[in-house]
Protein backbone atom coordinates (compact mmCIF):
# COMPACT_ATOMS: atom_id res chain seq x y z
CA UNK A 1 0.00 0.00 0.00
CA UNK A 2 0.98 3.38 -0.77
CA UNK A 3 0.17 6.58 0.83
CA UNK A 4 -0.05 10.31 -0.73
CA UNK A 5 0.17 13.28 2.04
CA UNK A 6 -0.10 16.35 0.30
CA UNK A 7 0.24 19.53 2.29
CA UNK A 8 -1.05 22.76 0.49
CA UNK A 9 -1.93 26.31 1.65
CA UNK A 10 -4.63 28.78 0.46
CA UNK A 11 -4.47 32.38 0.89
CA UNK A 12 -7.31 32.54 3.78
CA UNK A 13 -8.50 35.53 2.75
CA UNK A 14 -9.25 34.14 -1.06
CA UNK A 15 -12.37 32.35 -0.58
CA UNK A 16 -12.96 32.33 -3.99
CA UNK A 17 -9.59 30.73 -5.33
CA UNK A 18 -10.48 27.82 -2.45
CA UNK A 19 -14.25 27.56 -3.70
CA UNK A 20 -12.65 26.86 -7.60
CA UNK A 21 -10.33 24.11 -6.13
CA UNK A 22 -13.33 22.29 -4.37
CA UNK A 23 -14.99 22.53 -7.29
CA UNK A 24 -11.59 21.62 -9.82
CA UNK A 25 -11.14 18.80 -6.80
CA UNK A 26 -14.88 17.00 -6.66
CA UNK A 27 -13.87 16.26 -10.49
CA UNK A 28 -11.28 14.77 -9.80
CA UNK A 29 -12.78 13.03 -6.69
CA UNK A 30 -15.30 11.73 -9.45
CA UNK A 31 -12.27 10.48 -11.40
CA UNK A 32 -10.78 8.83 -8.62
CA UNK A 33 -14.07 6.66 -7.42
CA UNK A 34 -13.52 4.09 -10.17
CA UNK A 35 -9.80 3.96 -10.58
CA UNK A 36 -8.16 0.53 -10.36
CA UNK A 37 -6.04 0.68 -6.70
CA UNK A 38 -7.14 3.94 -5.54
CA UNK A 39 -8.13 3.17 -2.08
CA UNK A 40 -9.59 6.49 -0.76
CA UNK A 41 -8.54 10.13 0.26
CA UNK A 42 -10.08 12.40 2.79
CA UNK A 43 -8.96 16.26 3.33
CA UNK A 44 -8.32 17.96 6.37
CA UNK A 45 -8.06 21.72 7.58
CA UNK A 46 -5.61 22.79 10.20
CA UNK A 47 -6.84 23.55 13.15
CA UNK A 48 -3.36 25.57 14.04
CA UNK A 49 -2.54 27.54 10.68
CA UNK A 50 -5.04 29.24 8.86
CA UNK A 51 -5.08 28.57 4.94
CA UNK A 52 -3.08 25.46 5.31
CA UNK A 53 -4.77 21.87 4.76
CA UNK A 54 -3.87 18.10 4.07
CA UNK A 55 -5.27 15.58 1.75
CA UNK A 56 -4.40 11.88 2.80
CA UNK A 57 -5.11 8.99 -0.07
CA UNK A 58 -4.01 5.83 -0.72
CA UNK A 59 -3.46 3.17 -3.44
CA UNK A 60 -2.64 -0.14 -3.57
CA UNK A 61 0.72 0.31 -5.18
CA UNK A 62 3.04 2.56 -7.06
CA UNK A 63 1.29 2.06 -10.66
CA UNK A 64 -1.81 2.96 -9.28
CA UNK A 65 -0.07 6.35 -8.34
CA UNK A 66 1.09 6.79 -11.84
CA UNK A 67 -2.34 5.85 -12.56
CA UNK A 68 -3.55 8.50 -10.87
CA UNK A 69 -0.99 11.18 -11.43
CA UNK A 70 -0.96 11.08 -15.21
CA UNK A 71 -4.63 10.25 -15.67
CA UNK A 72 -7.21 13.79 -14.80
CA UNK A 73 -4.80 14.43 -12.20
CA UNK A 74 -2.56 16.97 -14.75
CA UNK A 75 -5.72 19.16 -15.33
CA UNK A 76 -6.03 20.18 -11.64
CA UNK A 77 -1.93 19.77 -10.65
CA UNK A 78 -1.24 22.43 -13.01
CA UNK A 79 -4.19 24.89 -11.77
CA UNK A 80 -2.76 24.49 -8.25
CA UNK A 81 0.53 25.05 -9.17
CA UNK A 82 -0.25 28.42 -11.29
CA UNK A 83 -3.51 29.80 -9.18
CA UNK A 84 -5.00 27.79 -6.07
CA UNK A 85 -1.94 27.07 -4.05
CA UNK A 86 0.46 29.79 -1.97
CA UNK A 87 2.29 26.60 -1.11
CA UNK A 88 2.46 22.68 -1.25
CA UNK A 89 4.45 19.63 -0.18
CA UNK A 90 3.78 16.60 -1.30
CA UNK A 91 4.98 13.10 0.15
CA UNK A 92 4.84 9.27 -1.40
CA UNK A 93 5.30 6.82 0.90
CA UNK A 94 5.15 2.93 1.41
CA UNK A 95 2.84 1.72 4.29
CA UNK A 96 5.02 -0.44 6.48
CA UNK A 97 1.98 -1.63 8.64
CA UNK A 98 -1.30 -1.57 8.89
CA UNK A 99 -3.67 -2.57 11.90
CA UNK A 100 -6.39 -1.84 13.79
CA UNK A 101 -7.57 -3.38 17.21
CA UNK A 102 -8.97 -6.31 15.27
CA UNK A 103 -6.36 -6.77 12.36
CA UNK A 104 -3.42 -7.42 14.00
CA UNK A 105 -1.24 -9.53 12.18
CA UNK A 106 1.03 -6.26 10.85
CA UNK A 107 1.04 -4.88 14.46
CA UNK A 108 4.69 -5.32 15.80
CA UNK A 109 4.85 -8.48 18.05
CA UNK A 110 5.42 -6.72 21.27
CA UNK A 111 2.24 -5.22 20.87
CA UNK A 112 0.68 -8.73 19.98
CA UNK A 113 2.07 -9.75 23.13
CA UNK A 114 0.86 -6.91 25.26
CA UNK A 115 -2.28 -5.85 23.55
CA UNK A 116 -3.19 -9.08 22.21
Amino acid sequence: MVAMIFEFWFDPDDRLTFDEYLAASTDVRELLAGMDGFEGVERFQSTAEPGKYMALGFFRDESAVTAWRTHGHRRVQQLGRERFFIGYRLRIAEVVRDYGPDERAQAPEDSRRFHG
